[in-house]
């Protein structure tokens, strides 16, 4: 499977990518502010996630719409 950014450039895993929008994590009252860094991004079976982590968040899924490469 192939996932692609918010641009349409190719995501792999291990990559960095930058937050374009202020996301709510369910299940917390944490928010993560638009320009957060996430760094070593792991790609899922699904082309549209990612799977990565944040601080004390293990295990955070993203969908690459809201996501840039760096």
């Amino acid at each position: 499977m192939e996932s692609k950014d918010a641009n349409g450039n190719f995501l792999n895993d291990g990559d960095t990518v930058i937050l374009i929008k202020d996301l709510k994590v369910k299940g917390t009252s944490i928010t993560i502010k638009r320009g957060t860094s996430i760094k070593n991004i792991s790609l899922t079976n699904a082309p549209g996630e990612i799977d990565c982590r944040f601080k004390k968040i293990k295990g955070l899924v993203l969908k690459t719409e809201f996501v840039k490469k760096t």
